[in-house]
């Protein structure tokens, strides 16, 4: 796996457009979507900030001190992501060409990455939140409730939207590698936080307050993001062989794909393109 984690491959990229299309969506509908996702995090992310700086008990202090956190770190990401793709089914839907397809072969790799961490890290941040963080009281005001199921909970909602609505492929096993390269920089970041702000942005990374019990949280939580790239693996695998193998839903397409591939706007099983061989994508 080592060996693979900085190679690109020479394949062809993403024949069938699986990135920028789904078995039940046409390529404008997932646009509105996912620009309708990104929109709806962004806004939640900065309005967040702003109220957090408009608290005079807190200030703008507790707004930079959120990108401290994981959580807030792996939500601006989804807002990025689906603003990444919004604009790559855009493109796609009007000229059957998406953006990321004129892209250089690590970048493209790199947006495949970009896939497994958005369809990952909700639900390590969700089972961590509400299973270890979470007091079991509900929340006093109206606005942490709310901010609180948009990051720890709606984030999980739009990781299975990408997850059962569109076409991608199961990701490629070396992304479990950069997976744990991200949270290892994460670590870090947080031991910086306490050196540079005098505050742990989480409890159970506190030597003093876990008695040695750091290292235990830390490798969990790695174990189970790995667990969780599996099951999301899994489901991806299911969700091919149901909507493709049983279904016959191969993808609805842009009315009018370059490449002599012809047209075949909103058509569920294109047959033609479903037989065009697609090789794993690095």
């Amino acid at each position: 796996m080592a060996g693979q984690a900085f190679k690109f491959g020479m394949d062809l990229w993403d024949p069938t457009h699986r990135f920028e299309t789904s078995w039940l969506l046409s390529p404008w509908a997932l646009f509105f979507c996912r620009a309708l996702i990104s929109l709806y995090v962004f806004t939640t992310l900065i309005f967040v900030l702003a109220w957090q700086c408009a608290n005079a008990a807190a200030g703008c202090e507790a707004s930079q001190a959120s990108f401290s956190f994981f959580t807030t770190l792996t939500y601006w990401g989804l807002g990025f992501y689906f603003l990444a793709a919004s604009i790559h089914t855009l493109t796609y839907a009007r000229s059957g060409v998406a953006l990321l397809d004129r892209f250089p072969r690590p970048l493209q790799a790199l947006h495949a990455a970009f896939y497994t961490t958005v369809t990952v890290y909700p639900f390590v941040v969700t089972i961590v939140y509400w299973g270890v963080l979470y007091s079991g009281t509900w929340f006093a005001e109206v606005f942490s409730g709310w901010s609180n199921v948009s990051q720890h909970a709606l984030n999980s909602v739009f990781a299975l939207f990408e997850l059962l609505l569109t076409r991608a492929d199961p990701p490629q096993l070396v992304h479990m590698l950069w997976l744990i390269v991200v949270l290892a920089l994460y670590l870090a970041l947080a031991y910086v936080t306490k050196a540079s702000k005098g505050f742990y942005p989480y409890d159970f990374l506190d030597p003093a307050a876990q008695r040695g019990l750091v290292a235990a949280y830390v490798f969990g939580i790695a174990v189970g993001c790995l667990l969780v790239f599996w099951v999301v693996w899994g489901i991806i695998w299911l969700r091919k062989y149901v909507t493709e193998t049983r279904l016959g839903k191969h993808g609805k397409f842009a009315a009018a794909e370059k490449g002599g591939r012809g047209s075949s706007g909103g058509v569920e099983g294109d047959m033609e393109m479903a037989k065009v061989q697609e090789p794993a994508m690095a």
